[in-house]
């Protein structure tokens, strides 16, 4: 994977998230500030209109762009958690021009890692680590398995599917929906579901 396949990535899950943002706002609308959609939208556009300009070189320079533009763009939490995780994931790639399955599953584990260390989330606390951390674990699972590229962010995209899922009985226990105690049992994390939508994208590309 190189810098043009990584900024393809971020022009999809761009395209998702703004094509899905009326929907990540009505669900962010029963547990949270109403709001999830529209500022992450503001903050995919806004890095994706930095990439078109700047046209970093490497994997790990996209990242980290983008990771940039979702701090200072993006409103609520959303944008400084995405954007640990986007500068996390650029560290672990360090300045290679071509990145490895290997490298690509270290990248996503220091995503979640920095998600969750900054937002103090475990499994089970409704949010987009439900979605995040099954999907690295899929993903590892298929690459060590010897599956290809393609395999493995499917697998990946497929159990942050099953992991959106099984936040819906959940009650919310970090953020704001945490107020609502039991009223947040019966929603999808909106999270969790722009997480999906990122590695729907992420599958989207690789899988060309």
């Amino acid at each position: 994977m190189d810098a043009t396949m990584f900024r393809a990535w971020v022009a999809e899950a761009t395209r998702l998230v703004v094509d899905n943002a009326d929907h990540l706002t009505h669900l962010d609308a029963a547990i949270g500030d109403a709001d999830h959609g529209i500022n992450l939208s503001r903050g995919l556009r806004a890095a994706a209109a930095t990439l078109d300009e700047t046209a970093p070189a490497t994997p790990g320079a996209v990242l980290a762009t983008v990771g940039r533009a979702l701090i200072s763009k993006t409103g609520g939490a959303s944008g400084p958690l995405y954007g640990t995780a986007f500068r996390a994931a650029a560290k672990t790639l360090g300045e290679d021009p071509d990145v490895s399955a290997v490298q690509l599953g270290a990248a996503l584990a220091a995503a979640l890692a920095g998600i969750r260390q900054l937002g103090a989330a475990e499994p089970g606390d409704k949010t987009m680590v439900d979605a995040l951390e099954p999907a690295v674990h899929a993903y590892q699972a298929a690459v060590d398995g010897g599956s290809e590229l393609a395999a493995a962010t499917r697998a990946a995209a497929d159990a942050a599917v099953q992991g959106l899922a099984d936040t819906v009985p959940l009650q919310a226990r970090k953020g704001r929906a945490s107020y609502l105690g039991p009223r947040t049992i019966g929603h999808e994390d909106p999270g969790a579901a722009s997480t999906v939508l990122i590695l729907q994208a992420l599958a989207t590309v690789t899988g060309v």
